[in-house]
């Protein structure tokens, strides 16, 4: 039976397709509560070279699951032929596991961030531990919901969704130096995952830096 918290968590995983495919960023930090504990746990996954994913929630739900995934992927390419786990079968997958487990009142602590190539074209999808999933452009969890999607968004919405791999690499970083600056959870060390017609591979783990020159000074009279 799973915990019924969270124990050893990471905080948030963030998403974006772009012209040609798709690039998901998260921080390398697990926290223990609210003290950072482990900083090197990597909490992206390239489960082949067209599907990619990120995982926020607690760490060890994360292992058990990605156990799973690998084992799904090579059963695939043992009994179909070689045949990858594609993003859009990947993602209906894991809302049923995440229903499932909800359902009989023993959750996985979970939430992902699948992305990819289908069909030739880029998608992203998201799933909760209550096996809650959706599709979109744009997808953050945790306090990335709050503080990188509006800026994604705001990036996106002036681009007219027009975004080149370099372009959305660079966003990411951005939003990564104000989670870092924003979230007593976030860490300066992370990964960024890259899927296009070309493979997937992750990069890093690279180091956030943040300009505090802006930040104005308040005080109290």
């Amino acid at each position: 039976m799973s915990n019924s918290y969270p124990v050893n968590t990471g905080s948030s995983v963030i998403g974006l397709c772009f012209d040609d495919g798709v690039v998901i960023a998260a921080d390398t930090l697990v926290s223990y509560g609210k003290m950072a504990r482990f900083f090197d746990c990597s909490r992206l996954y390239k489960v082949n070279q067209t599907t990619i994913a990120g995982c926020g929630g607690d760490y060890a739900d994360y292992q058990f699951l990605h156990n799973l995934i690998e084992q799904k992927q090579i059963d695939r390419e043992a009994n179909e032929q070689g045949v990858d786990l594609s993003p859009r079968a990947l993602h209906s997958w894991l809302t049923r596991v995440q229903y499932n487990r909800r359902s009989k009142f023993e959750p996985l602590w979970t939430s992902w961030v699948v992305g990819g190539i289908d069909e030739g074209k880029p998608f992203l999808g998201f799933v909760d531990k209550l096996g809650t999933a959706y599709k979109d452009s744009i997808i953050a969890t945790g306090f990335g919901t709050y503080m990188a999607v509006p800026v994604m968004r705001k990036f996106y919405d002036d681009k007219n969704g027009r975004i080149t791999r370099d372009e959305a690499i660079g966003l990411m970083k951005k939003c990564i130096g104000l989670l870092f600056a924003r979230d007593c959870s976030a860490h300066n060390m992370y990964e960024i995952a890259v899927v296009d017609a070309n493979g997937a591979e992750i990069l890093g783990p690279l180091r956030a830096t943040h300009d505090w020159s802006n930040v104005k000074e308040h005080r109290t009279s």
